[in-house]
């Protein structure tokens, strides 16, 4: 004997796609009203939301009943009770939104991460009041910061954890930032259309083929625990050149910056080229890319890098690793 399916799944499906319809709507027309934020913003009373919460709802209908009763019974003891609880939920509704008025919030930057990994963005949050603001937290979809109270005068950084799942630049056009305090009775809201990205660089590549061979690089000075025994020459100065190996009596004399060679000082470098990597789509190669460039540089190697319209000479430190990897991270060449 069949059974009729029962109808809640359809029902919750309906109620699904009309708030989502519903958030669109609501968050077009917030966009639209409020345009958008510099990177520092300060929150006025009228950008500043509140609803009640579930248990300000069940509040107000209990004060409500209350309120039944006494005028029923007239009873003048369950008058004052229900006063005084009414009083309380205006003093709370006043109280939540007066909490994010005059809350000043500003973009502290994302440092960036590989794809896969959490970017973390930093918002600070300065109070220039004189009162304490209690439970602010900030929000963008799928994630939370942490909730903090500030001091007047008091600024702290938020962190808002967004994950990652591609490489490129990654966006958040709006965040919000809440409070429930006091009691939890309403939840008091703002939200900010800030431009706030962060990069994030392709995941290394688990297994990868071996990097292509090295090269000697006479009279290079690559760290400065290698040997330095005779000067050699000058040469053009390279980012991560240590300042010590900087000529800067010929840079007084020229303006040019050099940097000293020293013979006896031979490092290997090696050139990591995107269309030398054959058998690969343009992912992966971006991927095995990037985890030769992570393990030359935890080596501590000098490497260049060549891609179609950019190419880097080898070198190393921080900011050539940096400039390499931003370059992986924003390639645009399609697919091959």
């Amino acid at each position: 004997m069949s059974s009729t399916p029962w109808p809640f799944p359809e029902i919750g499906s309906l109620a699904s796609s009309l708030k989502r319809r519903a958030g669109r709507r609501v968050r077009a027309w917030a966009r639209k009203r409020q345009g958008k934020d510099p990177a520092t913003a300060t929150l006025r009373s009228g950008r500043v939301y509140i609803l009640p919460t579930g248990i300000g709802v069940t509040f107000g209908i209990m004060t409500f009943a209350m309120l039944l009763g006494s005028m029923n019974y007239n009873n003048n003891l369950s008058f004052v009770l229900t006063f005084i609880l009414i009083g309380i939920g205006f003093v709370a509704m006043h109280q939540c939104q007066r909490n994010l008025v005059g809350l000043e919030l500003t973009f502290a930057g994302a440092d960036p991460v590989f794809a896969g990994r959490s970017l973390r963005f930093r918002i600070a949050v300065t109070n220039r009041s004189r009162s304490p603001r209690h439970g602010i937290r900030l929000y963008a979809p799928d994630t939370y910061s942490d909730i903090h109270d500030l001091q007047p005068g008091e600024s702290r950084v938020f962190v808002l954890p967004v994950a990652t799942g591609a490489r490129g630049r990654l966006t958040v056009p709006r965040f919000g930032v809440r409070t429930m305090f006091p009691f939890e009775l309403f939840r008091s809201w703002a939200w900010l259309h800030m431009d706030i990205a962060g990069l994030v660089f392709p995941a290394p590549a688990a297994e990868a083929p071996g990097p292509p061979p090295t090269t000697a690089a006479h009279g290079h000075r690559q760290h400065d625990a290698r040997g330095e025994e005779d000067f050699a020459g000058l040469r053009k100065y390279h980012e991560g050149d240590s300042p010590r190996h900087v000529a800067w009596k010929a840079y007084a004399r020229s303006g040019q910056i050099l940097s000293k060679q020293f013979a006896g000082a031979d490092t290997s470098s090696q050139w990591l080229d995107f269309d030398g990597i054959a058998g690969f789509d343009v992912e992966q190669r971006l991927s095995i890319l990037t985890r030769w460039i992570v393990d030359a540089d935890r080596r501590q190697e000098d490497y260049g890098l060549r891609m179609p319209g950019a190419e880097y000479e080898p070198a190393h430190g921080e900011a050539h690793r940096r400039r390499c990897l931003e370059t992986l991270a924003l390639f645009d060449g399609g697919a091959n």
